[in-house]
């Protein structure tokens, strides 16, 4: 499901979701409002980008937003005006959540902005990103919290971790060879953007 948002004193203007043709999002998707999504993303089934009240969503190059995904953002704007505590700055430009490019973000895990997870980076399964930075090149195990903090590039979050307070962030242990799920997000990005390639062309041949 692909549409526009409602015109609220929180939303002033309605806005079609921006999707790229090579992108793949499964009918049993809802893709809502001001939401950018971009080469090669593949939304599946029952996952939730609702840019209706926080916004813009956007969702980079090659990401992955699997099963059960919500991402969803506090309001941005109230009676036409911005509410900057709720947005992120990425390059001078301001966004409710941003997802970077080559991103997985597995089942059921949530994104609520205002929220930014930096490219090649992996959010596990049933995890919660709010009010948090997340940079690049890190994994986020499953079942972890992340509220209120900045992870460092090429950091992992152990599976479970509820991280609430920036002194823990920073010890969080770095991504070395040694590390069992070093390259587990680039695995997931290939199955899932051969998905989206898969059934685009499926869908073109009907």
């Amino acid at each position: 499901m692909i549409h526009k948002n409602v015109i609220t004193d929180f939303s002033g203007k309605q806005y079609t979701p921006m999707i790229d043709d090579t992108a793949f999002v499964h009918p049993m998707a809802a893709v809502i409002g001001n939401v950018i999504i971009g080469k090669k993303v593949m939304v599946s089934p029952f996952a939730s980008v609702r840019g209706d009240e926080g916004q813009p969503l956007f969702v980079g190059d090659n990401s992955n937003v699997q099963d059960g995904v919500v991402i969803h953002a506090l309001e941005t704007e109230k009676d036409g005006n911005a509410v900057s505590k709720n947005l992120v700055d990425v390059e001078g430009k301001k966004y409710a959540v941003y997802i970077g490019k080559s991103v997985s973000l597995a089942h059921q895990s949530h994104i609520h902005g205002p929220a930014k997870v930096g490219d090649e980076t992996f959010i596990g399964m049933q995890a919660l990103v709010f009010k948090a930075e997340v940079g690049s090149n890190v994994v986020v195990e499953p079942g972890c919290i992340l509220m209120g903090v900045t992870v460092a590039d090429g950091r992992y979050v152990p599976a479970g971790t509820m991280l609430t307070n920036q002194a823990m962030a920073d010890k969080l242990p770095e991504i070395t060879d040694e590390y069992p799920f070093k390259s587990l997000n680039e695995g997931v990005v290939h199955v899932n953007t051969a998905l989206a390639d898969g059934y685009n062309k499926q869908d073109v041949e009907k």
